[in-house]
């Protein structure tokens, strides 16, 4: 299959670009700058050097290599630019999906999030609703994650993958990454809020196994939510760090979600839980397997 990957060098994309090559897949790679285009090409990827909010050049693109599917891995969280990375989920899916349309792809998979829902009893499953009466800051990501799964399920074929939080090599949950420097130094307490977490592995196995699955979204998690006082004292210790300082209360929203829709389709993530991973796999490096 003739695969474009927009967002070859983020986290996701340099977990996942080695498993689609493997699979034997005919892989172009989208990346802002030339950067990564020698490591791309290493792979046996071609690079393709472009700005997704440049719309001709989009245009462009897909209509030159005229792919069977577009896998959106775009993001802006390395920099923690979030008006950027609200904009590549309205403006830059819009580009994607209406060149992909133009040029006649039938399927993409994107990223979307897991922590959106509104809030409810007990984890969220997929059958539930986005937290679209959220006030701000909090609205600004609702409304640009319901901006990117409408644009993207206008597609004949798509799939949207709602990740929990990464860990792993290059996340902010790495160990030199944002909150594993914040850890280290006593700066984040622990509440009672409920989250779910990945591995960027997992999360990139998903993607490449969401190349078959039904059109529709999934829940891209482990198979424990957690409590803040529970994952982030194990991240403290798997770290070596202090133990986090306790603040309980939570927002109503924090509470984590399902994925029983995914692994009842036969994915199974190596970590099934962040008490493995924060043990084993945060400095573990992208896992070329199927």
């Amino acid at each position: 299959m003739k695969i474009i990957v927009a967002g070859a060098s983020g986290v996701i994309g340099r977990a996942l670009i080695p498993l689609l090559v493997k699979e034997g897949h005919e892989v172009a790679g989208i990346t802002r700058t030339g950067q990564y285009a020698d490591q791309l090409s290493r792979q046996g990827v071609r690079p393709v050097i472009l700005d997704v909010f440049n719309r001709e050049g989009v245009f462009q693109v897909l209509q030159e290599i005229r792919p069977d599917a577009v896998i959106h891995q775009l993001t802006s969280l390395g920099a923690r630019d979030f008006e950027e990375h609200a904009r590549l989920r309205i403006e830059g899916t819009r580009n994607l999906v209406d060149a992909s349309l133009e040029a006649g792809v039938r399927r993409m998979v994107a990223q979307s999030i897991s922590w959106a829902y509104a809030p409810g009893e007990g984890p969220a499953s997929e059958d539930q609703t986005l937290h679209l009466e959220a006030a701000p800051p909090r609205k600004t990501t609702v409304d640009s994650v319901q901006a990117l799964e409408s644009a993207v399920a206008e597609m004949p074929e798509h799939v949207i993958l709602r990740y929990g939080l990464f860990y792993g090599p290059g996340t902010w949950y790495a160990p030199d990454g944002y909150i594993g420097e914040q850890v280290k130094q006593g700066q984040l307490p622990a509440t009672d809020g409920i989250s779910s977490f990945i591995h960027v592995n997992d999360a990139a196995l998903a993607a490449v196994q969401a190349m078959s699955w039904p059109s529709g979204c999934y829940n891209i998690t482990d198979s424990e939510p957690a409590a803040g006082r529970e994952w982030l004292t194990a991240f403290a210790d798997a770290l070596h760090a202090p133990a986090p300082d306790m603040k309980p209360g939570c927002e109503s929203w924090e509470r984590g979600a399902l994925n029983g829709k995914a692994t009842r389709l036969g994915w199974k993530p190596r970590y099934d839980s962040w008490r493995s991973g924060f043990r084993h796999g945060l400095e573990v490096t992208h896992l070329n397997r199927l």
